[in-house]
């Protein structure tokens, strides 16, 4: 432990094998320590940032049936729907008239939408005059197979109509065993890296994720990092990591195993292990919307300087009964109350 921590402390990069020592062996005032001396080196000034924006899942209907997904409805069932033009407008000018910047743009893997579909929503949201951080890997390859178009196609299309940037869901974890065993139908890990490292060689910026706590093991926590970080040595093309819980409430893979939901002591050492392993990207991201207002503002000092969205609207996660909601001005005091500097930013971390 010593060895390590000091290799963190003068700047070092951790290995794989350093990593599953910290996290067997590490205890939480350890790695809290770590990575908020990680954090504190990489963001010196005492701010936390966070983005005004809106999640608008523009369909619920998805052929994936993810068994951790509480939100999408199958094909058949007469209660999905596509969002109207109309709701799409409502919703978008809603969010900026709240201060917001951007919109979170993601749905279910409609069997029946083809490309101009999406292409034709880009443009509509586009002359709303809002940034469009849309379309997760699962998504972009879903569109591919579809069109019969590459991956490379698909995300020119896409930015040709208004796509600025994209969102790291459908990441899961990265690791295959996990992905068939609990969504068979998205893509592969090596897929979603594949779309990921196109993004970034096509100018994109996009964001990483990592759902855990449901069925992987501590080495496939590693695997999925692993990838992550290698990508990013790539392409530095990723601007924010933001690792949260599986919320096991109303899903399938609650229903059908003894699954216990993951702790806030496991979040927190999860967030200071993805802080001190992820040292090539900037930004880590607290998760208000699963924690709760209290832990996101632990968070802080567990190597997280971001606090994500206010989160206007949100579907998913409160699909599986986490219905957490915070404000600007919520969150700018909480912010402020742990002793720092509350600023609004952009997608891209530039401060507004």
């Amino acid at each position: 432990m010593e060895t390590i921590s000091e290799k963190i402390r003068s700047g070092g990069r951790i290995s794989g094998d350093e990593f599953l020592r910290l996290a067997r062996y590490g205890d939480i005032h350890l790695l809290g320590s770590l990575a908020d001396t990680v954090r504190r080196r990489l963001h010196p000034d005492p701010v936390v940032t966070y983005v005004i924006d809106r999640n608008i899942n523009y369909t619920d209907i998805c052929i994936s049936a993810c068994k951790f997904c509480a939100f999408f409805k199958p094909p058949e069932d007469s209660s999905g729907s596509v969002l109207s033009r109309d709701e799409l407008k409502r919703k978008v000018e809603e969010t900026k008239a709240l201060g917001g910047t951007q919109i979170l743009l993601q749905g279910g893997l409609h069997p029946d939408l083809d490309l101009e579909f999406y292409e034709d929503m880009l443009r509509f949201i586009k002359e709303l005059g809002i940034h469009v951080h849309g379309f997760s890997p699962p998504e972009i390859c879903h569109f591919a197979q579809r069109s019969g178009l590459s991956v490379s196609e698909v995300l020119t299309r896409l930015i040709t109509a208004g796509l600025d940037s994209i969102p790291g869901g459908g990441a899961e974890i990265l690791a295959d065993r996990v992905r068939r065993s609990l969504a068979p139908r998205k893509c592969s890990a090596d897929r979603w890296i594949e779309v990921m490292e196109e993004a970034h060689n096509q100018g994109l910026r996009t964001t990483a994720t990592m759902m855990f706590g449901h069925v992987e093991t501590l080495e496939e926590r590693l695997e999925h990092l692993q990838r992550i970080r290698d990508l990013q040595d790539r392409t530095g093309g990723f601007t924010a990591f933001i690792p949260w819980p599986f919320q096991p409430d109303n899903t399938v893979l609650a229903e059908s195993s003894d699954l216990k939901k993951e702790t806030a002591f496991g979040y927190l050492k999860m967030l200071a292990l993805s802080r001190l392993f992820l040292d090539n990207i900037d930004n880590i991201q607290a998760s208000w919307v699963t924690q709760g207002p209290k832990i996101a503002q632990l968070s802080l000092f567990f190597g997280a300087n971001d606090f994500g969205s206010t989160m206007i609207e949100e579907n998913v996660v409160a699909a599986a009964g986490v219905h957490f909601r915070l404000s600007e001005k919520e969150i700018r005091r909480l912010v402020t109350d742990a002793g720092f500097t509350p600023r609004q930013r952009l997608m891209n971390y530039t401060l507004v």
